[in-house]
């Protein structure tokens, strides 16, 4: 019997919810909705433990997605799931949203190049291969032009996300039949995919407190941004 998991997502627009148990996919929770993370996170979280007859109390771990992916989202999910762990005492796993992409593409021999829309024609970008049954890091997750990201692919290479919707027409315009698809059910993040990655960090005692898991935004923010600006010698006020 395995660890039994709630696991958080408001990285991306469509929001999901999980409760696993060991192996096993209790109750998923999917919401592509206009409505902000912040209305429909803790109400998801209820009716899921609800439906399935569990309570916080009777779990081993909480793992969110930290990131990256939009601001707004990954606060409001960080900090729910902090709340909630606080609360209840409960360990704290953060999960990549690009790894969780990849994922959902398992057993797959080509590397997985993870793909989110970071809008600003730029994307969330993360390469892996598949070994011991995970997706590995190739590289580091960036922030960056897709143009890019293309120039600096050379093989045969597994798309997914939907960056890789956005910008498909781009992708294979450059790479041609060295560009391969995930299916399209594949493209928006199900949380639950990331039991795996929770799983391997509980086993190897990677897991934060609710003082020390943050969100890992990749990109600064506008505020920072303008801040640098008006800090700048030189900067006019105004």
């Amino acid at each position: 019997m395995g660890p039994r998991l709630l696991l958080i997502n408001t990285a991306t627009p469509a929001g999901s919810i999980a409760l696993t148990s060991g192996e096993q996919v209790v109750a998923e929770l999917l919401l592509n909705l206009a409505t902000p993370h912040s209305d429909r996170l803790l109400p998801g979280i209820d009716q899921l433990l609800h439906a399935t007859g569990s309570t916080l109390a009777g779990l081993d771990a909480l793992a969110v997605v930290v990131g990256p992916g939009s601001f707004t989202g990954l606060r409001v999910g960080v900090a729910t799931a902090k709340g909630l762990a606080l609360g209840a005492a409960l360990p704290l796993v953060g999960i990549s949203s690009l790894q969780t992409l990849a994922c959902q593409v398992p057993g797959t021999t080509l590397p997985v190049c993870a793909l989110l829309d970071a809008r600003k024609q730029e994307v969330y970008a993360g390469l892996y291969q598949w070994r011991d049954g995970l997706p590995q890091p190739l590289g580091e997750e960036r922030v960056l032009d897709p143009e890019r990201l293309l120039d600096e692919l050379h093989g045969e290479t597994l798309f997914v996300g939907d960056g890789a919707l956005v910008y498909r027409t781009l992708i294979v315009r450059r790479l041609g039949p060295r560009a391969h698809f995930a299916p399209w059910p594949s493209h928006a993040l199900r949380v639950g995919n990331a039991a795996p990655l929770a799983h391997a960090a509980l086993a190897s005692g990677d897991t934060r407190s609710a003082a020390t898991l943050g969100a890992v935004y990749i990109r600064r923010s506008e505020a920072e941004i303008m801040h640098d600006r008006r800090a700048a010698p030189g900067a006019l006020d105004g």
